[in-house]
């Protein structure tokens, strides 16, 4: 082959290579498999492509508590109507109960540090869970209905996309519930809120009890806009900014027609001006 051929040949095959060695990233959110891909199947369930335990799981997973309900403002980006699999989801963002059985399943490490939908990173080893139309965030008790076992989770991400499952548990709370080597389990789901007495399991039927007046708590501002779209563009920066230990308390409210991206709740204003003092934020507005 001429020199000039084969210089011209090694370019092309190059591209070629480079082209093939291009992928698209995915988040926790995404969890449509490829038309391609196929499951590696174990003695009692099965796991979607490179998915499954951990490598290296902490000796004290026994011990992760569970997650504690708290009166959080709802993410408005994570509680619009969205289709997924050929399913259309509209979520619930009103108080009603909710108190269902069926097949819950989990899910590990091919999404463990990706985004979920609220926008944090999932943890395999925290107390959350996904589901196609809770709010996001609220509380779910999970009760194992074969050995009695129960968790409480934070409910931060949408999925199962599967017509016979209806919740989605972390790694962490399906191994406090037994389920973690069959893959998926029969359980009661019932949603949960905070109260003065501890968690309050609200009955299927029965509306929200009213809670026992507290202290309000105290939010950092970070933005006001005119226009929501702009106060999501804020909110996503500062997710991607911020230190992972504040994603859970980024939200935005609607007040009076001004949509406020704001850092809370905090129980007291000297740790609101911590927080403003950590993130460099100078003109400290509390709400």
């Amino acid at each position: 082959m001429k020199p000039a051929y084969r210089w011209l040949w090694l370019v092309f095959v190059s591209l070629v290579l480079v082209a093939c060695s291009t992928v698209k990233t995915a988040s926790a959110i995404s969890q449509t498999p490829l038309k391609t891909a196929s499951k590696a199947t174990v003695k009692s369930g099965a796991f979607f492509q490179n998915d499954g335990p951990a490598d290296h799981i902490p000796v004290n997973l026994d011990l992760v508590p569970n997650a504690v309900p708290q009166d959080e403002p709802l993410i408005k980006a994570a509680n619009l109507p969205y289709s997924a699999l050929g399913m259309n989801f509209r979520p619930d963002t009103s108080d009603s109960p909710y108190k269902v059985k069926g097949k819950a399943s989990w899910y590990g490490k091919q999404f463990h540090g990706r985004r979920t939908t609220s926008g944090e990173r999932y943890d395999m080893f925290a107390m959350t869970a996904a589901h196609p139309t809770l709010p996001i965030p609220s509380y779910v008790k999970v009760t194992n209905l074969k050995n009695g076992k129960t968790v409480v989770v934070r409910i931060n991400d949408r999925g199962p996309f599967h017509r016979g499952r209806i919740l989605d548990l972390s790694f962490a709370a399906a191994h406090r519930l037994g389920f973690v080597g069959q893959g998926s389990a029969s359980v009661m789901v019932e949603r949960v809120w905070p109260d003065a007495g501890g968690e309050h399991v609200a009955a299927a039927t029965a509306p929200r009890a009213a809670p026992i007046a507290a202290a309000a708590p105290k939010y950092l501002q970070l933005g006001a806009f005119n226009k929501l779209a702009s106060a999501e563009a804020m909110l996503k920066k500062m997710v991607d900014e911020l230190d992972q230990r504040y994603d859970t308390k980024l939200g935005i409210v609607n007040q009076q027609g001004v949509y406020t991206v704001r850092l809370g709740p905090f129980p007291s204003a000297d740790e609101v001006r911590t927080a403003a003092e950590s993130l460099n934020v100078e003109n400290i507005v509390m709400n």
